[in-house]
C-alpha cells in the first residue's frame, strides 16, 4: 500500500519551530528512562511487568512499536488509520541490545516532532493529534513502562517533573491537582490509586489539540493494555 505523504506538501523551515521544546521535553525524558532500565540489564527480564500481562522483555516490544509508530504517523499522515509499518526488537538480542534499539525509536520521533510543522494532523484512535500531541504520547509510553519495569525489578524510581507535567497537562486535561505529576500520570494511565479515587479500571487519553477539540468527531473507545490495555501490538497503553 503506498501511503499518502508524497501527496501532502511539506512545510517550510520558517514554520517548524513550534514543535522544538517538545523534542526536547522528549530527548530528556528517554534519557532518563533508558538510564534507569539500563541499570536492570542483568536481571530477569522474563517476570511480568507490574500490572500487565506481558514480561519486563515484551513490554519493550511495545515501547519500540509505539514509538515508532507515532513518528511514522507524523510522517505519514493518515487520516482514518494506523500506520503499514511495525517495528519489533530483536527477540534474540540481549536487554542492553535491545534498550539501544529504543533509543533509536525514541530518537527518530524526537526527530519527527522537531521536524513537522505546527499545524500538522495525523490519525490517532484517541482524538487526531499534532506533533506535540504525539511528543506527549511518547513521554507518556516511555515513563509508565518505565514505571512498570522498574517496579517488577525491584528498582525505586520517579522521572524529573518537568517532562510528566508537559505530557499531563497536554494529554490528561481533566486530571486531578494535588498529587505529584508522576502520582497523577500514573492513575490518570490506571496503574495507581490516590487518596480518595480507586485505581482507573479503563482510561484513554485525548491527544486533539486544544484548539480542534471543539470541531472534532468523538475519540475511538478505550483500549487497554492486559490489565491496563489490548495486546502487545496496540499503539497505544
Amino acid at each position: 500500500m503506498t501511503t499518502t505523504a508524497a501527496a501532502i506538501p511539506h512545510p517550510t523551515p520558517e514554520a517548524m519551530p513550534t514543535a522544538a521544546p517538545w523534542a526536547e521535553l522528549l530527548s530528556a525524558a528517554a534519557d532518563d528512562c533508558l538510564a534507569a532500565l539500563l541499570t536492570t540489564a542483568d536481571q530477569d527480564w522474563s517476570r511480568p511487568a507490574h500490572g500487565l500481562d506481558w514480561t519486563c522483555r515484551e513490554t519493550l516490544d511495545h515501547l519500540a512499536l509505539g514509538l515508532t509508530g507515532y513518528a511514522g504517523l507524523l510522517i505519514a499522515r493518515p487520516q482514518d488509520r494506523y500506520i503499514t509499518l511495525f517495528a519489533s526488537l530483536d527477540p534474540a538480542a540481549p536487554v542492553p541490545a535491545c534498550l539501544e534499539g529504543i533509543r533509536i525509536a525514541a530518537s527518530l520521533l524526537t526527530s519527527t516532532v522537531r521536524d513537522t510543522a505546527g499545524q500538522v494532523r495525523a490519525w490517532h484512535p484517541w482524538g487526531h493529534s499534532d506533533a506535540a500531541g504525539f511528543a506527549a504520547m511518547g513521554i507518556t509510553e516511555l515513563l509508565v513502562h518505565t514505571h512498570d519495569i522498574t517496579r517488577a525489578l525491584g528498582l525505586p524510581w520517579a522521572p524529573p517533573d518537568g517532562p510528566v507535567g508537559a505530557a499531563l497537562t497536554r494529554l490528561f486535561p481533566g486530571a486531578p491537582a494535588g498529587n505529584s505529576p508522576f502520582d497523577t500520570l500514573l492513575w490518570c494511565t490506571g496503574r495507581i490509586p490516590l487518596p480518595g479515587r480507586p485505581r482507573r479500571a479503563e482510561w484513554q487519553w485525548d491527544g486533539t489539540p486544544e484548539g480542534d477539540r471543539n470541531a472534532r468527531s468523538a475519540p475511538g473507545p478505550r483500549v487497554r493494555p492486559p490489565r491496563a490495555g489490548g495486546v502487545r501490538t496496540d499503539v497505544v497503553g
